[in-house]
């Protein structure tokens, strides 16, 4: 089975910048896409981001374009999500997710799963 562990979350000033990072151990899927889900409270679980094993076409959700880059680095399993100009609407839980093979990452109940980081956009 394949472990996910996010870090980087924490407290930043609106306007401010985070990067999270999740790495995978395991049985990991190297041609498998990964990205990051968030949950603010009241909220419906959000698809923030994902990329595939090539990188190539990244998605993001319109709320986080342009101010979100996500990034990974096969060789350390590892995938990174840099959030500049903060908001406090971007204050979630951030779940770093990992799909099956061949599997869209949007079907969750398939999905590798962190066990979440807290991101808190203040002002």
């Amino acid at each position: 089975q394949v472990q996910l562990v996010e870090s980087g979350g924490g407290l930043v000033q609106a306007g401010g910048s985070l990067r999270l990072s999740c790495t995978a151990s395991g049985r990991t899927f190297s041609m498998s896409t990964m990205g990051w889900f968030r949950q603010a409270t009241g909220k419906e679980r959000e698809y923030v981001a994902g990329i595939s094993w090539s990188g190539a076409s990244p998605y993001y959700t319109d709320s986080v374009k342009g101010r979100f880059t996500i990034s990974r680095d096969n060789a350390k399993n590892t995938v990174y999500l840099q959030m500049n100009s903060l908001k406090p609407e971007d204050t979630a839980v951030y779940y770093c997710a990992a799909a099956l093979p061949g599997r869209a990452i949007t079907t969750t109940q398939n999905n590798s799963w962190g066990q979440g980081t807290q991101v808190t956009v203040s002002s």
